[in-house]
């Protein structure tokens, strides 16, 4: 049984169901499928009617609860949960939050030829180097060094634990945003995001544990895969947030059916169910499919409560920027993601920036003025108010992109992709707060000390979470796959 990008079940074909394995773990309290288990091939037409009477996406968040592992932390949890905000396109931190006294110097000379070949995108080795486009200053009791285009985000320096010496593999988009979001170059391995929903589940039984909110301008390089469970269970998948007055699509009854016309419906799909299951006592999985069908009905009325925000105050409101044209649509999001962690979604992620995005290929003084006034106000304003609420203890925060951007100069104002050193900032739980951990070289060219991979990154976020990122695995054709494949590390020099 597979489930559609909408939620809504396949008829197309049966397919067994997969095991799954935890390590190390005592898996009784586990309901673990067998591969052996005979599918539901006289339940297909009914579950297709259910599917076209009850929300899509909702549907689809417990099809697999039977086999979700869900509470499987191994250790007790610094972060119950996390906001992800994404910069897509590659924000430049060597003009955000990696000073580079030698850039400054060496401005408009060529790279010295000590640091050895560089491979780029486009070419651009030989160009000239660019100082940074605003100057740096220091804030905070720890005088951390940002730049004047995040005048608010600076005034939390105190609350920030800035990775100077993250890294990856690819300096091309689509595969940075995959190996940021699923820890592969490649497409079809499930997203961070994903395995979280399949290891911890979600804290409230009536939302997804997993919610998107992407750039309303689109465009986003390599496309929703990004947010993909791939071979995990649909169900992990990101559910997609849109802007305007139906963010979750199929969430209202199809054809206007009243509430009482929807109950008595899933109270037949449920009569039949337990008719069915009366004689395969056996069988277990059928039980789980039908508190699906409840989930989903629940969340006809939990999911528009979470996203209305006609009851939040006006300084709230003035707060994130929604008085503001610059700042309203980011804005918004920002407090949207409060919201959705305050009612029990276990990981949100946004993302700034449509096709292009922080791509700073031609003027980078534009584009990082132009997305920095988007975006700086609302999430300063979400680390405030997750703070005053008391939230950001156990919510850990992300700010970061794909990559960077080169030390070399492209057309002059603009730089190109950089993703041999980088920087990714971390708000709240578990971490060091007024702290940098790492460094690029003289240049900001490569990662150079404590360096940060991706893969190291992912096991950090997980070890946050109480998980232990080598022994959350799924057995997908006779391997069992983990979000770190073969490699990552906990940096345990960003711990609080």
């Amino acid at each position: 049984m597979t489930v559609e990008a909408d939620g809504r079940l396949s008829q197309a074909r049966e397919c067994s169901m997969p095991q799954y394995r935890l390590k190390g773990r005592d898996l009784a309290r586990l309901s673990v499928m067998s591969p052996a288990t005979p599918p539901f091939v006289s339940r297909r037409r009914l579950l297709g009617g259910a599917a076209a009477v009850l929300p899509g996406v909702a549907f689809s968040h417990l099809l697999a609860a039977e086999h979700d592992p869900a509470g499987a932390a191994h250790f007790p949890a610094k972060a119950k949960r996390v906001i992800w905000l994404f910069m897509h396109g590659g924000p430049s931190h060597v003009d955000l939050f990696d000073p580079k006294p030698e850039l400054v110097r060496h401005a408009g000379k060529p790279l010295p030829e000590s640091l050895g070949a560089v491979e780029t995108r486009r070419k651009v080795a030989e160009n000239p180097l660019l100082g940074p486009v605003k100057p740096f200053r220091r804030h905070g009791a720890g005088g951390i060094e940002i730049s004047g285009f995040l005048p608010r985000m600076a005034e939390l320096a105190d609350e920030m634990c800035v990775i100077r010496s993250c890294h990856g593999d690819s300096v091309n988009h689509p595969q940075s945003v995959y190996q940021m979001n699923t820890g592969s170059i490649l497409m079809g391995k499930p997203s961070l995001g994903s395995w979280v929903s399949y290891g911890l589940g979600s804290e409230n039984a009536d939302m997804p544990a997993f919610v998107v909110m992407p750039d309303p301008g689109g465009g986003l390089k390599g496309g929703p895969p990004a947010w993909g469970s791939a071979f995990l269970p649909a169900t992990h998948q990101g559910t997609t947030l849109r802007p305007g007055e139906n963010p979750i699509l199929h969430l209202r009854p199809a054809g206007g059916q009243s509430s009482a016309r929807q109950r008595s419906t899933l109270d037949l799909v449920n009569r039949l169910n337990q008719a069915h299951q009366s004689a395969r006592a056996e069988d277990t999985h059928l039980d789980a499919r039908m508190r699906a069908y409840e989930l989903a009905f629940r969340m006809q009325s939990a999911a528009p409560e979470a996203v209305d925000l006609s009851k939040e105050s006006d300084a709230t409101k003035t707060l994130y920027g929604l008085d503001q044209p610059v700042t309203r649509e980011f804005g918004t999001r920002c407090l949207l993601a409060r919201r959705l962690v305050e009612r029990g979604v276990r990981f949100v992620q946004l993302y700034s920036g449509d096709t292009n995005g922080w791509d700073a290929h031609e003027d980078v003084l534009k584009n990082h003025t132009d997305y920095s006034a988007r975006t700086d106000q609302p999430v300063a304003a979400l680390i405030l108010d997750l703070k005053q609420r008391g939230l950001l203890d156990d919510t850990l925060v992300i700010w970061g992109g794909e990559f960077g951007r080169m030390p070399m100069s492209e057309k002059g104002t603009g730089r190109d992709h950089n993703p041999w050193g980088y920087t990714t900032v971390l708000f709240g739980a578990g971490v060091k707060r007024g702290h940098v951990h790492g460094a690029t070289d003289d240049f900001g060219l490569r990662a150079e000390v404590d360096k940060v991979h991706v893969h190291d990154l992912h096991a950090t976020i997980l070890h946050l979470l109480g998980v232990d990122h080598e022994r959350l695995t799924h057995r997908h054709n006779g391997r069992d796959e983990r979000l770190t494949d073969v490699a990552g590390n906990v940096v345990r020099g960003i711990l609080a």
